[in-house]
C-alpha cells in the first residue's frame, strides 16, 4: 500500500506519449507477425534477427551520409532477404517451418554483427535529421509534438490501405488461400512454394522497416534488440484481434479494420507495459510480463468458446 502511495500518476502520463510512438513503430513490425502467423499460418522466428537487421542497415547507412528517409526502403529489402532464406530453406530444402525460422535467426546474428561493425552503432538526432526520434516526442514544443504523431498515423493509413490492396490482388488472394488450405491452393494452380517464399518476404520487409524506424527512434542499433521481438508481435495480434476483432468483422472493409487493429494492439501493448513499468515491477521481469500478456490474450478465445459452448449444452 505503501508503495502505491509513492507513485506519480503525472510521471505515468508524461511517459505514455513515448509508448504509444513507440508502440506505433512496432505495430509496424506486428503487421509482418500478423502476414505469417494469420494469414500463411507458418511459425516465422525470423523476425527477432530481421528486425535488428532492418536497424543495423538504416543505422550504417545514415553514419554513411545517407540521408535517413531513403535508409528506411533499405531496411525493407534487408528484411526481405531474411524471408527469402527462410522461405528457401523451407520449400527448396524441405526443412519445417520453424527449424527454417531458427535458422536464419541464428545465422542474422552473424550477420548483423558483420553489418554493423560491433555489438551497437549510435545515431544522434543532434547530427543528423532522423525520420523518428523519442526526443521528438519528449521535447520541444506541443505542435512539433502533434506533428510527429500526425505524420506517424498518416504514415501507418498509407501503409494499411497499400497492404488493403495488395491482398485484394491475385497474388494476395493466393497467399490466404495457402494459408488456408494449401492442398486446395495447389489444386487450383497456385504454385504455393512461391507463394510461401514470397509471404516470407513480405513479412520479414515490413520488420526490417520496424527496425530501421525504430533504430531511429532509440537512436541506435543494436545486436540484441530484436531479442523478443516476435512475442511483442504475436501480442499486438492477439490484442488488437481480441479487443477489436468483432468491430472489425461488422464493417465493409473488414480486412483494413483488422490491420489497422493490429497496429492499435501494438500501441496497447505498450501502454500496459508502460503502466507496469510506472508500478516498479523489475526490469528483469518485463519478458515474464510479456510471455504471460501473449498467454492470457491466446487463452480469452478459447475460454469464450468454452463458455458458450457449455450455455449451448445448458
Amino acid at each position: 500500500m505503501l508503495c502505491l502511495m509513492t507513485l506519480n500518476p503525472l510521471a505515468l502520463l508524461r511517459a505514455f506519449p513515448g509508448s504509444i510512438a513507440q508502440g506505433m513503430i512496432w505495430g509496424v513490425m506486428a503487421l509482418g507477425v500478423y502476414i505469417t502467423f494469420r494469414l500463411l499460418d507458418f511459425p516465422d522466428l525470423t523476425v527477432d534477427g530481421s528486425i535488428a537487421t532492418g536497424a543495423a542497415v538504416a543505422v550504417m547507412m545514415i553514419r554513411g551520409g545517407v540521408s535517413p528517409v531513403l535508409t528506411l526502403p533499405a531496411a525493407f529489402l534487408a528484411g526481405m532477404l531474411g524471408g527469402l532464406a527462410t522461405g528457401l530453406l523451407n520449400t527448396l530444402l524441405g526443412i519445417p517451418g520453424i527449424l527454417a525460422s531458427i535458422l536464419t535467426q541464428i545465422s542474422l546474428y552473424s550477420v548483423n554483427l558483420m553489418i554493423l561493425g560491433k555489438s551497437n552503432q549510435p545515431v544522434s538526432v543532434d547530427k543528423y535529421p532522423l525520420v523518428a526520434s523519442l526526443r521528438y516526442v519528449t521535447e520541444g514544443t506541443t505542435a512539433k509534438k502533434l506533428l510527429f504523431f500526425l505524420g506517424m498515423v498518416a504514415f501507418l493509413l498509407v501503409l494499411v490501405a497499400i497492404l488493403y490492396w495488395f491482398f485484394g490482388t491475385e497474388l494476395g488472394h493466393a497467399i490466404r488461400a495457402t494459408g488456408c488450405n494449401a492442398n486446395m491452393a495447389r489444386a487450383q494452380g497456385i504454385n504455393t512454394g512461391f507463394i510461401k517464399v514470397l509471404a516470407l518476404m513480405l513479412s520479414n520487409g515490413l520488420v526490417g522497416l520496424s527496425g530501421g524506424i525504430y533504430a531511429q527512434f532509440q537512436g541506435a542499433a543494436d545486436i540484441n534488440m530484436g531479442r523478443g521481438a516476435i512475442v511483442i508481435g504475436l501480442a499486438a495480434v492477439i490484442i488488437g484481434e481480441v479487443l477489436f476483432g468483432k468491430f472489425a468483422s461488422r464493417r465493409k472493409l473488414a480486412f483494413a479494420f483488422t490491420l489497422t487493429a493490429v497496429i492499435l494492439g501494438a500501441v496497447i501493448y505498450y501502454m500496459v507495459y508502460q503502466f507496469v513499468l510506472w508500478l516498479k515491477m523489475p526490469s528483469e521481469n518485463m519478458k515474464l510480463f510479456s510471455a504471460v500478456v501473449v498467454a492470457i490474450f491466446l487463452a480469452i478465445p478459447y475460454l469464450k468458446e468454452k463458455r458458450n459452448t457449455k450455455k449451448g449444452v445448458a
